[in-house]
């Protein structure tokens, strides 16, 4: 069992960590700061962001990652990867990299293994998605992701491990549709939690989902995804949790919208600069996506929920 450095202490940085080392391998779990790290040495938890779950004994919290493993989890949000890498680019060079967040870069539009390929050359680039939330992993309940790598060398060792008993990995070459269905889905979500939130019913919530996996299709296919992956766990599957449940920080934060209620602080929302992202991507290929359009233009301001739902409902009749 190879060991495993996660940078990133967050809830699901610290999620993985805690599942990965339950199998008796060192994982070390690198935190930010120095004041951090020593926190969760002392408490043997990280009770800033995911309290309630002790560490197992090999799990080492450090704010050092000079020499990390050879495998090493990148566990932060989407928006700060680039500058993150940028600060450890030397420490990751030949390293097996795998991003665990979900989105598109606002400034390249491009996706996380885009990212690490750019500031960490010498370093072989993976995903991880798919339909999870970091207290069922912590917790130790089943869960499975999807893992992407370009080649499927790289995505079948990455799969033997990470997998563990209770996290189930499949693999793909597919990172396109792997990342982009990541990313959209937290769009959808924010939509699905807005629906909900202004009490427009269940059954708008779930034309919103299903029309929002239709864009997810469309844009990815766009770039060349496989249709499959789309219809997986990181698609379709991370959709349908994102969309249902209030432990979702996209839909939560959707549903406080709906309701006019302030967002939650200190809160990382994936969607709202994805949506910014996407329709950028959109407006670049002229690809008609209504529903993640409605969310960027409602987190600008640009449109109330009352003017979206017009909007969207007011569309030409067509074929589905």
């Amino acid at each position: 069992m190879t060991d495993i450095s996660v940078f990133g202490a967050g809830a699901f940085g610290t999620a993985l960590a805690i599942s990965l080392t339950n199998d008796g391998r060192k994982v070390d779990l690198v935190a930010r700061t120095e004041t951090h790290a020593r926190a969760m040495a002392a408490d043997r938890e990280n009770a800033t962001r995911l309290p309630g779950f002790g560490f197992p004994a090999s799990l080492t919290p450090t704010a050092h990652a000079a020499s990390p493993a050879p495998i090493c989890l990148i566990a932060v949000p989407m928006q700060v990867l680039r500058a993150y890498l940028g600060l450890h680019s030397q420490a990751l060079s030949g390293r097996m990299v795998v991003a665990c967040c979900k989105g598109i870069d606002i400034e390249s539009g491009m996706g996380p293994t885009g990212i690490i390929a750019g500031e960490c050359p010498k370093a072989s680039a993976a995903i991880l998605s798919g339909p999870s939330f970091a207290v069922d992993i912590a917790a130790g309940l089943p869960t499975a992701l999807t893992l992407a790598a370009k080649t499927d060398r790289n995505a079948q060792s990455l799969q033997t491990e990470l997998s563990t008993a209770n996290l189930r990995l499949y693999r793909t070459t597919d990172v396109v549709g792997v990342e982009l269905g990541g990313a959209l889905k937290n769009v959808i979500a924010i939509a699905a939690g807005i629906a909900t939130g202004a009490g427009l019913g269940e059954s708008a919530r779930a034309a919103l989902i299903t029309r929002g996996y239709a864009e997810m299709k469309r844009l990815a296919l766009a770039f060349g995804a496989l249709p499959e992956t789309l219809s997986g766990l990181s698609g379709f599957g991370d959709l349908v949790l994102t969309c249902s449940s209030e432990k979702s920080r996209n839909f939560s934060f959707g549903l406080a919208m709906g309701r006019g209620q302030p967002a939650q602080k200190n809160v990382t929302i994936e969607g709202i600069s994805t949506s910014k992202a996407v329709s950028a991507l959109a407006k670049s290929r002229k690809i008609d996506l209504p529903v993640s359009s409605a969310v960027s233009a409602l987190l600008e301001q640009k449109i109330t929920v009352r003017e979206a739902v017009d909007m969207l409902l007011s569309r030409p009749l067509k074929k589905e």
